[in-house]
């Protein structure tokens, strides 16, 4: 009752009726109200709930035919039409160890769909007793859209750990068809972070099948590394896109208490957790004496202290909302926003914090077919909105 108080509060201040001001209301249970204005700076929206009542889904990707496939942190797979229909759940999924933070989570479409109908999903897998790490699988789209057939584990995160945290888990298709992944350190084994002999908190690149992208050795060229690492020393990174002019990963990364930061990354290139950190650690203690900055470790484009939790992580390259295009877009899980990055090259320039009100923790955002941003918020009656302009 206090949040619906809270949402009502905020919507009645925007001047919408009080019929259409329900925490009900906001969540989709009302077709007559399904839509909200959402003023944000320069760029007046509608903010419309087009499914409601996922539980904590986590990842959101586009099929061809406009469709989505979303993950539920749960286990289940779901398919949504752009008109909110939401199908069962999926049949084909892998068994995941949904414990914390961990579970069925990053989604990618084959970038060559349409002939081959495959999917990736990145997951906590169990590993025997209460040990798991994050798996990559792939599985092919039934002709019906309610499975996944010849499904296999691809690629597997080692070591595993018992331990309920910091998966990472976001999978980004690159230009040339291969797959990255990114992992987390699992809570408690960060000094694993620093050793590329491991892929434990790092940014891997894999081929289709599963094994290390072939020219990864050219373009890392390090002795010692796992030929499937392509960069190392980021804490757990939930947020992951290619920039559309240059084709470099960009990624979102977890800090302790502060320094969550945002980069763009380079084969080879070390981000510096644990040796280095805008954050301290939870207790207080410092992230090793202190130190922010180190010769040879990159500094993030920009850092977030105190945290904002980033989560999901997109550019902006539509028309349909010219304002912002160009603009790279991020959730928030602890800042509860959507959090606007106005780019200059790599430089951030400006930020604005968007949906603030609402109240909500977002999970992913990503740009939909149509223009309009599509955003997942993370709770156990979740929700699917897209933003737009006011009709």
């Amino acid at each position: 009752m206090f949040q619906d108080r809270l949402h009502r509060r905020a919507l009645l201040a925007r001047g919408l009726p009080a019929a259409a001001v329900g925490l009900g209301a906001l969540m989709g249970r009302s077709a007559e109200a399904r839509t909200i204005r959402a003023d944000a700076p320069g760029q007046p929206l509608a903010v419309t709930t087009i499914a409601s009542g996922l539980e904590n889904p986590w990842g959101v990707a586009f099929l061809p035919d406009a469709t989505m496939l979303v993950t539920e942190r749960g286990g289940r797979l779901r398919r949504i039409t752009p008109d909110g229909t939401v199908s069962q759940p999926l049949s084909g999924v892998p068994q995941v160890h949904a414990v914390g933070q961990g579970g069925l989570l990053g989604i990618a479409v084959d970038a060559d769909f349409v002939r081959n109908r495959r999917i990736y999903l990145s997951f906590a897998e169990p590993r025997g007793g209460e040990t798991n790490a994050t798996a990559v699988f792939r599985g092919r789209l039934n002709a019906a859209g309610d499975g996944l057939d010849e499904g296999r584990v691809i690629w597997r995160q080692q070591p595993a750990f018992a331990s309920r945290h910091h998966f990472g888990s976001r999978i980004v298709v690159d230009r040339s068809g291969h797959l990255f992944i990114t992992t987390g350190d699992r809570f408690g084994q960060m000094d694993l972070s620093q050793n590329p002999s491991n892929t434990i908190a790092k940014i891997v690149r894999i081929t289709t099948d599963g094994q290390p992208a072939p020219d990864n050795r050219t373009a890392v060229a390090k002795d010692g590394w796992d030929p499937a690492v392509w960069a190392i020393g980021l804490r757990n990174v939930q947020g992951a896109a290619l920039h559309p002019q240059t084709g470099l990963l960009w990624v979102s990364n977890h800090g302790p208490r502060g320094g969550d930061g945002l980069y763009a990354v380079r084969p080879g290139e070390n981000y510096g957790w644990p040796l280095i950190s805008w954050g301290t650690h939870y207790d207080g203690r410092p992230v090793n004496g202190g130190l922010r900055e180190r010769a040879g470790l990159v500094q993030p484009l920009v850092h977030w202290t105190p945290s904002i939790a980033p989560a999901g992580l997109t550019f902006y390259t539509a028309d349909l909302m010219p304002g912002w295009k160009g603009s790279a877009f991020s959730g928030a899980l602890a800042g509860r926003m959507l959090v606007r990055l106005v780019l200059d090259g790599e430089a951030v320039v400006r930020q604005e914090r968007l949906l603030t009100d609402l109240g909500h923790r977002f999970r992913d955002v990503q740009q939909g077919p149509d223009g309009a941003l599509w955003v997942l918020t993370d709770a156990r009656e979740g929700a699917l909105l897209r933003l737009a302009p006011p009709a």
